[in-house]
């Protein structure tokens, strides 16, 4: 399995990005794929997931409103469009895939990608 996570940059407060996450190597329809990040110094977080069949999504409460998850099932990619970014945003972006949908833990998700870095400033 591989996740290829790219779009990170360096944008100013009140800016967008979009992150993608390529997924190879397995038949994801069962799967979930979850957005997480980690901060320097901080615990990695969950910020969003998508349910690969259903298309259903859950977030973050610190990012409900401003980040929305969508996913492409004809090219196996999954995307992060994060509008009015904050400095808080500021980490590296992970994707991971997970049997549990709806799941914000950490644990609970198996293969993850490389990270893309989001830096945020004000």
């Amino acid at each position: 399995v591989q996740l290829q996570a790219c779009g990170g940059g360096l944008v100013q407060a009140g800016g967008s990005l979009r992150l993608s996450c390529a997924a190879s190597g397995r038949t994801f329809s069962s799967y979930a794929l979850g957005w997480f990040r980690q901060a320097p110094g901080k615990e990695r977080e969950f910020v969003a997931g998508v349910s690969w069949r259903s298309g259903g999504t859950y977030y973050a409460d610190s990012v409900k409103g401003r980040f929305t998850i969508s996913r492409d099932n004809a090219k196996s990619t999954v995307y992060l469009q994060m509008n009015s970014l904050k400095p808080e945003d500021t980490a590296v972006y992970y994707c991971a895939t997970s049997l549990h949908h709806g799941s914000y833990s950490v644990d609970e998700y198996d293969y993850w990608g490389q990270g893309t870095q989001v830096t945020v400033s004000s």
